[in-house]
């Protein structure tokens, strides 16, 4: 079993090096790029070679049109944008090549080419060209290709946030900090946080055998978890961008890791094996005092943290997106506390697993816990494995199938509970006054819990809404069969006279969520489409920036969003347009592709532009998160609104917003 989950630890590490870096190869010739825009209006662009030791480039421009030489080529979308041909800014030194039978120019340490080109301030243009170059190392010639492409974004693409940051950055370190704290105390509650703790009680129960021995390794795991949640957090943004750390939550190779882990902690807790550390591990950590318990308990911590990543974004996605603009000391403040918050109720937790040894030993009860917690675990990797389905559009976890696996495993639950089912490591029930096996009321109303859920699962094969597990089940646009007269209407009188969308319908149609889809609601998944819509209609335009995998949107949305009243005010008075931030299969057009200095990235996709909207004109990186535009653009309320389920709040902001529209087209 060691050799085992020694292969599982270095699988994972592998998978996450290979999410967060490329292989870089090395070449004799390496090339940089740059991009300028002049005074004059034009762009400039400029390649640079920069060659190994020893290593002779050949130039773009010789003596002969025999010699040997390298060249630039554009495509043939870039020509109408090209001003002239290359130019080759170092002169190329000159010498005979006995082996050409000529004089060849190359370049001894690099080489400089810059292409002007005319590109007007407002466009955003993507000119995609090859390298295709020669070098002699030693007496060998080789050739070489590197294709390469330049992302011109508007002069005006980068809108200033200064006002938008101005509420958080005039608020004190200590607002920060307590406001950080309580979100991650809201964080706990989220499916993502509170599933880990199964985890925590099954791996502790098995550490510490002494109350000394639970403090201690208590400590480790809080400790842990804020050294891990603020220093990795906090890098990783420094280095990557305010966007890092949702993308690592919506990546798919993330979350196929994500549900390896569930289904190997799943079949440990129902008896397949026993989860412990390489032996070899332990006797080197053994020598120094806790250094054992320190190193289990931090892969521990570290597997809470990357975990909670996709559940925890209401209070760290602002904190994020101030560490990528330089405010160094109030995102570090913040993501301490909101990480202090995460850790204390987990070490809290861990100080007694001591007393649940005992209780553990004095029967059977707790192996009846732990797989129950088993079958719980492996429900919970189904939602990690729908998500990569979900972002790779494999297709492989419809709703009816996700639904149909959930109904099984509760199910098998339920009889587990009944003792209709063992195994192996299982004790007998226990017995009465009279000698004969009996269930016991608190086991019995856990298996009525479960088997109820199984009936409560059941209408949904059939297209059912199952408002309390929205969060959990793939869209209802992924479901093959709905039954009729199974679809809600609203019970508002208003019609829904909005036209149908066109762009991206197609293949976001498969997103929407249950709500929508039950409702008969319609939203936009293209900016400007709906801005055009609200701006024909009269109406406001509600930005709702969601995700694929966000568990909180899929909660908003199926617990204020379906409220009547609720939906009566979103279909009558609002155009809401859906920008999902982690889409990441469908391409803009090359004319829509620009570089992002907020993102630190070219915007090449979806989900790529709606990040980078969200985080440079609203100074945000949280979902949900909604925000509400007149016909000129122009904010209807100061700030956003992000997650908060209390219903009424939203009824209070959609009316305030109303009011303000109406005031705002009166003065005009």
């Amino acid at each position: 079993m060691h050799h085992f989950l020694k292969y599982i630890l270095t699988f994972i590490l592998v998978c996450f090096f290979v999410c967060f870096l490329r292989a870089q190869i090395t070449s004799p010739v390496s090339f940089s790029f740059n991009k300028e825009r002049t005074s004059t209006g034009e762009v400039l662009l400029q390649i640079k070679a920069t060659l190994k030791p020893g290593i002779k480039l050949y130039a773009i421009q010789q003596h002969s049109q025999d010699a040997v030489s390298s060249s630039i080529s554009f495509d043939s979308a870039a020509a109408k944008y090209l001003q002239g041909a290359v130019i080759e800014k170092i002169n190329p030194k000159t010498e005979k090549d006995a082996t050409l039978g000529g004089e060849e120019n190359f370049n001894l340490d690099s080489a400089i080419w810059q292409q002007k080109a005319t590109i007007n301030a407002g466009d955003s243009v993507v000119l995609r060209g090859t390298i295709n170059y020669m070098y002699k190392e030693g007496d060998a010639y080789k050739p070489g290709e590197e294709k390469f492409k330049f992302f011109i974004q508007p002069e005006h693409a980068i809108v200033s946030v200064a006002a938008n940051d101005a509420g958080i950055n005039n608020k004190s370190l200590l607002w920060i900090f307590l406001a950080a704290f309580g979100g991650g105390l809201l964080a706990l509650l989220t499916p993502c946080v509170y599933s880990m703790i199964p985890v925590t009680v099954s791996f502790f129960t098995k550490r510490s055998k002494t109350k000394a021995e639970g403090i201690r390794n208590a400590l480790y795991y809080a400790f842990s978890i804020v050294a891990i949640f603020t220093g990795l957090g906090f890098l990783i943004t420094l280095i990557f961008g305010p966007a890092a750390l949702n993308n690592l939550a919506t990546n798919w190779i993330a979350n196929l890791i994500f549900f390896a882990l569930f289904v190997v902690f799943g079949l440990s807790f129902l008896g397949a094996f026993d989860i412990a550390l390489p032996s070899s591990w332990m006797n080197k950590s053994d020598a120094k005092a806790g250094a054992g318990s320190f190193m289990g308990i931090f892969f521990m911590a570290l597997t809470l943290v990357l975990v909670s990543f996709s559940c925890t974004g209401p209070i760290i996605g602002n904190l994020l997106v101030l560490a990528a603009r330089g405010n160094k000391l109030g995102p570090l403040i913040g993501m301490f506390g909101f990480s202090l918050a995460l850790a204390l109720p987990f070490a809290l937790f861990a100080f007694f697993p001591s007393k649940l040894n005992v209780l553990g030993k004095a029967g059977g009860w707790l192996n009846a816990v732990k797989v129950t917690l088993g079958f719980l675990e492996l429900a919970l990797a189904l939602k990690f494995l729908s998500n990569a389905d979900l972002a790779k559009g494999w297709r492989l976890l419809d709703r009816e199938t996700f639904i149909s696996l959930w109904v099984v495993i509760f199910a098998l639950l339920g009889i587990y509970l009944l003792g209709k089912l063992k195994f192996h490591h299982d004790d007998e029930l226990p017995k009465n006054d009279f000698g004969i096996p009996y269930l016991s009321v608190t086991r019995l109303l856990f298996a009525i819990t479960s088997l109820a859920f199984v009936v409560y699962m059941f209408p949904g094969l059939w297209g059912a809404p199952l408002k309390a597990i929205s969060a959990f089940v793939p869209p209802m646009g992924t479901q093959d069969f709905i039954a009729n007269g199974v679809k809600n209407e609203t019970p508002s009188s208003t019609a829904d006279a909005l036209p149908r969308p066109v762009k991206y319908y197609d293949k976001m149609k498969l997103y929407e969520p249950e709500v929508v889809t039950s409702f008969g609601m319609t939203t936009y998944f293209d900016y400007d489409e709906a801005l055009s819509v609200a701006r024909k209609l009269k109406k406001p335009l509600m930005l709702d920036f969601t995700g694929i995998n966000c568990v909180n949107c899929r909660k908003m949305e199926g617990q204020v969003w379906s409220n009547p009243e609720v939906m009566k005010l979103l279909k009558g008075d609002f155009v809401i347009v859906s920008l999902y931030v982690d889409v990441q299969n469908i391409d803009l057009q090359e004319n829509e592709q620009y570089y992002s200095k907020s993102l630190r990235r070219n915007i090449a996709t979806l989900g790529d532009k709606n990040a980078d909207m969200q985080v440079t004109k609203f100074g945000s990186n949280s979902q949900p998160y909604y925000f509400f535009l007149d016909a000129n653009e122009k904010k209807l309320i100061p700030e956003g609104y992000g997650y908060n389920p209390d219903i009424n709040k939203f009824i209070a902001l959609l009316d305030t917003v109303i009011s303000n529209y109406k005031n705002s087209n009166q003065e005009k």
